[in-house]
């Protein structure tokens, strides 16, 4: 199973290249669950990560606005992302996510078609009034998409599992599978959960509070140490 660890900064990029990630997934969590950081630090990521290591970027909680969106997702591949991922916070149905998944992808894809775009849904959309997480995959395969992803929108402590069960998980991983396309899960996941995802069938894990100090997301730092010990299980 791949490692995805998402840090804020270019020190925090450091210690997830030191600690061996697969893929080094830059946001901002203080603009929330996918949070956009700033085009220059996607590009120092990308200038400093190893060629073997690939760099994500997240374009934000977006609203249904595809034009808008279209240009973020857009900027952050010229900025270097080889991964960008768009969540699906302000479409509420399986048009709306479409149609603005369909113009992401063309934005990036005519750029270079070797950009994978993720399409991430939430676990506990029904807080936030966001789409469905369970046709994710759908809409990922309808719309030209590389990845169906899961994660989290409000962080309060509930992991990914507190929202879905195994059943329901891995009937989301099998239908993404069945489409040709790989399965990202994240929110909030904890160290004792990964081998669970792998076990399961997950392609990519994503991380950022069990890396961090303190377990804490938003003010702990993320240390290359934790960040082995997260590739272990995930490589074991």
């Amino acid at each position: 199973m791949i490692l995805l660890v998402s840090p804020k900064d270019i020190d925090e990029v450091k210690e997830v290249i030191e600690g061996g990630a697969d893929i080094i997934d830059v946001k901002n969590p203080l603009e929330g669950s996918l949070g956009a950081n700033f085009p220059w630090v996607i590009k120092e990521t990308k200038e400093i990560t190893p060629k073997d290591r690939l760099v994500s970027a997240t374009v934000g909680d977006v609203p249904y606005k595809p034009g808008t969106v279209s240009l973020a997702a857009l900027g952050a591949a010229i900025s270097g992302a080889d991964y960008i991922k768009v969540g699906l916070y302000g479409t509420s149905c399986y048009n709306e996510a479409v149609d603005l998944m369909e113009k992401v992808v063309k934005a990036v894809k005519d750029v270079d078609k070797n950009k994978i775009v993720v399409a991430a849904g939430y676990a506990d959309a029904h807080r936030v009034g966001a789409v469905d997480p369970l046709i994710i995959p759908k809409i990922a395969r309808d719309s030209g998409c590389d990845v169906a992803m899961l994660d989290t929108a409000i962080k309060d402590g509930k992991t990914l599992f507190d929202h879905l069960n195994k059943r329901l998980l891995s009937e989301f991983i099998e239908e993404t599978h069945s489409y040709g396309l790989k399965c990202a899960l994240a929110g909030s996941i904890k160290k004792e959960e990964i081998p669970t995802l792998k076990e399961m069938g997950c392609d990519i894990v994503g991380i950022r509070g069990a890396a961090c100090t303190k377990g804490d997301r938003n003010y702990g730092r993320i240390k290359k140490e934790l960040v082995r010990e997260l590739l272990e299980l995930c490589k074991d």
